[in-house]
């Protein structure tokens, strides 16, 4: 038989008794694992290691699981950073809520039957459109798309959870958004009316991020691009090429994006009108 510690890192380090129980952990043997220091108990019928994420446990302690903009960073989701320290619970459609030490928890109730541990990712995006602003989301869902974290019917079960006025999101969406900050640049740029096509194959340059215009190429680039000389060298090739055949190219950065969005407007639209000349 696994010990309770072991059994409960084999579920993200969260469990409640009930499951342990059907794996041959016996309530005298969590009794004792509790008493011995190898796991603690959160609240009656709900136990945890001593590594589990924080958050987690309060989502635990107050009823449900962690779940929005939290739980999609877990799941590898690119979420744009947030300082806010408030957990995120989901208790389902109508689960209890327990009063803990230290609450500040903000309560998500929808359709299903919440456990412990991380929400799914397809039920942390439906909480997540209510917490985040509308690109932050758009960058989330296309970053959970693109990564096969969610289905067509998780796709389906989204549009039916959202308001209908957040359709015309869920319709521009694309799987094949490469990061958050390309994600971000179209979802600004759809708003200034500009249409981008996307993930375009040029010859003699390979795929770039977006075209504008006709001519104008936009690429994105992330914290890790231009980590090396390598790496620029081949972007400056590109660009010679791209430039030979016509093409104006611009790039630009993590910082740029998201703090200093109005240079990058005053780049693009002159750029965009050069291209249309």
């Amino acid at each position: 038989m696994l010990a309770p510690q072991d059994l409960l890192e084999r579920f993200g380090g969260v469990a409640r008794g009930t499951l342990l129980q059907q794996y041959g952990c016996s309530r005298r043997a969590l009794a004792a694992a509790v008493d011995d220091g190898r796991i603690r108990r959160i609240r009656p019928g709900v136990f945890a290691t001593h590594a589990l994420d924080r958050k987690v446990f309060s989502a635990a302690a107050h009823g449900g699981e962690l779940t929005c903009a939290d739980a999609l960073r877990a799941k590898k989701v690119w979420v744009l950073p947030d300082p806010d320290e408030v957990v995120h619970v989901w208790v389902g459609s109508a689960g209890r809520t327990h009063a803990h030490s230290g609450c500040t928890c903000i309560v998500h109730h929808s359709a299903g039957t919440a456990q412990v541990g991380l929400a799914d990712v397809a039920t942390a995006l439906v909480h997540a459109y209510r917490c985040l602003t509308p690109e932050a989301f758009f960058a989330a869902y296309e970053s959970a798309w693109n990564r096969r974290l969610i289905t067509a019917s998780d796709r389906r079960r989204i549009r039916g959870e959202l308001p209908k006025s957040a359709g015309w999101m869920l319709d521009l969406a694309r799987p094949d958004a490469q990061s958050g900050l390309e994600s971000l640049l179209r979802f600004r740029l759809h708003l200034l009316g500009i249409r981008l096509d996307c993930q375009v194959e040029i010859p003699d340059v390979g795929r770039v991020d977006f075209v504008a215009g006709g001519r104008l190429i936009i690429e994105v680039d992330g914290r890790e691009n231009h980590a090396s000389a390598e790496r620029r060298h081949n972007d400056l090739v590109r660009d010679a090429a791209a430039s030979a055949r016509g093409y104006e190219t611009l790039h630009f950065d993590y910082a740029q994006i998201v703090h200093g969005w109005d240079t990058v407007v005053r780049a693009i639209l002159p750029a965009i009108g050069r291209s249309a000349g």
